[in-house]
């Protein structure tokens, strides 16, 4: 019955939205999921760097495994909180949003050392758009048929340059 998720919703843009908040929630457990197997103390520059890294393998994982869910994420067809003030509807607790763990694990790299604190304000959003960029080029783009040992190179490489950046 192809209009029963209509009872449900009250339109196509409404269930977009469901389905867009399910798939980056799930993106966001699992980024969560990865960077939580990082040992080391917040602060220590090293398990930062590797935080960081977690979280773009995880965005990577993410678009390679779930290509549909990973689609749907960004289909939404009005506008995401994706701010560059960093405002979110929840303020009890940390931001386990895509976003806001990669803001975390930014604001991480200032305390560490690692990340020179006057890059910081922005410097998310060139971040986020190589490594998506790479999901999306290794994903239905022109890289789609690049083997998977290849794939997973250009995606080392990608992580490996953004790290190299942050210095």
């Amino acid at each position: 019955m192809p209009n029963a998720a209509y009872r449900h919703f009250a339109d196509r843009d409404e269930l977009l939205a469901a389905v867009c908040a399910a798939a980056m929630g799930e993106l966001g457990d699992r980024m969560a999921a990865d960077v939580a197997r990082v040992p080391g103390e917040r602060g220590d520059p090293t398990a930062a760097r590797h935080r960081l890294g977690a979280i773009g393998a995880a965005y990577l994982h993410f678009a390679h495994e779930e290509p549909g869910l990973f689609a749907t994420a960004f289909a939404l067809p009005q506008q995401h909180p994706y701010s560059a003030t960093g405002d979110g509807d929840d303020t009890s607790g940390p931001d386990r949003s895509p976003l806001g763990q990669l803001r975390t694990a930014l604001d991480e790299l200032v305390d560490a050392g690692v990340l020179d604190p006057r890059r910081r304000d922005g410097i998310e959003y060139p971040i986020w758009s190589a490594v998506h960029g790479m999901a999306v080029l290794t994903g239905k783009g022109p890289l789609r048929d690049v083997p998977g040992s290849d794939r997973r190179r250009l995606e080392a490489l990608t992580l490996a340059f953004i790290s190299d950046c942050l210095t």
